[in-house]
């Protein structure tokens, strides 16, 4: 049976369920989901583009930052990066390579730790990270954190997929958005708060204007809340698209929410066809991710444009470098490019942030 056919199935006999059941269904079904089902889902051929696929400078010059953060924490024996969402493992691969080369001493302290929610996505991770596998793991996301570590926490475009509550403003009540069936097809139903998602916007005083709609991320302050307790002092690096509370519900055009479905490139219309077939995303409410690492003992160090961050961390310098002494100038020519594709203005980099997140221990 289908991934669809199995949610129909689970709605007919269940009644509507939430929308949060129905999007981690869809993107992280061990069979079928999005992120877990074997597929091309990065690149030209795929449904989307990330920073790391787009140039190998991304990792490298977050690699020199890593580095930095290594030197703030005096420089410690063992030094763990837990990269959360690692993908194919490209990140984690330029990352390595640019310590091997170019920080030996941090490399040879480093354990990185790539965690991934796909099977097919880890043995590609595994195959990938095959030359560093004696300083490698490649597992699974727990909910647990395990034993606390002295090093770096980081994700790249991992809040935006996870599964979200969706909420309505009907009449002057909030009111969830779950998901039922007619007709065979997968329409939007309203009812009463669940309790964590009326906890929630309680806590925040959501306030929206009538016939608004907003998501609500819970799984992102779990998120928060778990990176905390893995480090014993270190930080907790954040890149993906966002925007503070106040600007994600006043913002014109936002009144429908932000979420939105991808497919080849192009907007998807309805966000609630082919579950399995096409990415799923919200932009993240940096202001949530903020006050949940407060609450965690996170204090912010940095909060950056993509693109600025990259360039305060020396990319420039880097493709700089790498004109003046790579001799295949093809290869050469590509990296500039892929530069450019990254921190032109309009450009990928300029639409993310990276959340610089310290527990000092």
């Amino acid at each position: 049976m289908s991934l669809e056919a199995r949610l129909r199935e689970r709605i007919k006999r269940e009644g509507p369920i939430s929308f949060y059941e129905w999007m981690k269904t869809a993107l992280y079904d061990e069979r079928e989901g999005y992120y877990c089902a074997p597929r091309v889902r990065q690149g030209r051929t795929g449904d989307y583009r990330t920073a790391p696929e787009t140039s190998p400078l991304f990792a490298a010059t977050f690699a020199a930052c890593f580095a930095k953060l290594f030197a703030e924490l005096g420089s410690p024996h063992e030094f763990t990066i837990v990269e959360v969402g690692a993908g194919s493992g490209d990140f984690a691969q330029g990352v390595l390579a640019t310590l091997k080369a170019e920080h030996p001493g941090v490399f040879d302290a480093t354990h990185y730790v790539a965690e991934e929610f796909g099977a097919a996505s880890r043995e590609q991770c595994t195959s990938r990270l095959a030359v560093f596998s004696d300083r490698v793991t490649v597992r699974e996301p727990s909910s647990a954190a395990g034993d606390p570590i002295t090093g770096v926490v980081f994700s790249n475009e991992l809040i935006d997929a996870f599964p979200v509550n969706r909420v309505a403003m009907r009449d002057g009540r909030l009111r969830e958005l779950f998901v039922g069936v007619q007709d065979s097809q997968f329409v939007w139903r309203e009812g009463e708060l669940e309790e964590p998602v009326a906890a929630y916007c309680k806590r925040v005083d959501l306030n929206l204007c009538e016939g608004q709609i907003a998501e609500i991320n819970l799984k992102a302050e779990a998120f928060i809340t778990r990176a905390a307790a893995t480090l014993e002092r270190g930080y907790v690096v954040t890149v993906d698209y966002g925007a503070e509370r106040n600007e994600l519900l006043t913002r014109p055009g936002r009144q429908q929410g932000t979420l939105r479905a991808y497919r080849s490139h192009q907007f998807a219309e309805n966000v609630l066809a082919n579950p399995g077939q096409q990415d799923l995303t919200t932009t993240i409410d940096w202001t949530q991710i903020k006050e949940a690492g407060e609450r965690c003992g996170l204090r912010i160090v940095r909060f950056d444009q993509l693109d600025q961050f990259l360039i305060g961390e020396g990319l420039l310098n880097r493709v700089a470098t790498i004109s003046r002494t790579v001799r295949d100038m093809a290869e050469a020519a590509q990296l500039t490019a892929s530069a450019r594709e990254l921190i032109m203005p309009g450009a990928m980099a300029s639409s993310f942030q990276v959340l610089v997140q310290e527990k000092s221990g």
